[in-house]
């Protein structure tokens, strides 16, 4: 059909070339030094979801960051925490790398270990 390609003058200039793109997070479940799975990061969703997307079950109780069941290390990446920390956290634990996997939500790459870290 005539008349229906773009010209290049008539591009703007935030198109962006699929090759030029930025790649999409991912998250990355490892025991110690090996890799259990990985998908990529979906915003919003917490480390749980982002397992079970992974086929990976990690345990939960409360599912609100009071219990700890779920707690997991921060090995690289990302993952904010809550401005008051919930019972299930401590400043000591946060700063070995713990996060809950009920509420902690990854924002980037992350590597996430599934050890406690205690």
């Amino acid at each position: 059909m005539e008349g229906m390609t773009a010209s290049p003058a008539s591009l703007t200039a935030d198109a962006t070339p699929a090759d030029t793109a930025p790649p999409t997070p991912v998250i990355r479940f490892l025991r110690g030094a090996h890799l259990l799975g990985q998908c990529a990061v979906n915003p919003g969703e917490t480390i749980v979801e982002h397992a079970e997307a992974c086929g990976i079950t990690l345990p939960t109780n409360c599912t609100s960051g009071t219990c700890g069941t779920c707690m997991v290390s921060l090995i690289l990446g990302d993952v904010p925490l809550p401005e008051e920390l919930p019972p299930g956290l401590d400043d000591w634990l946060v700063e070995e790398g713990a996060r809950l996997g009920c509420i902690g939500k990854p924002r980037g790459d992350v590597d996430i270990d599934i050890r406690p870290p205690i």
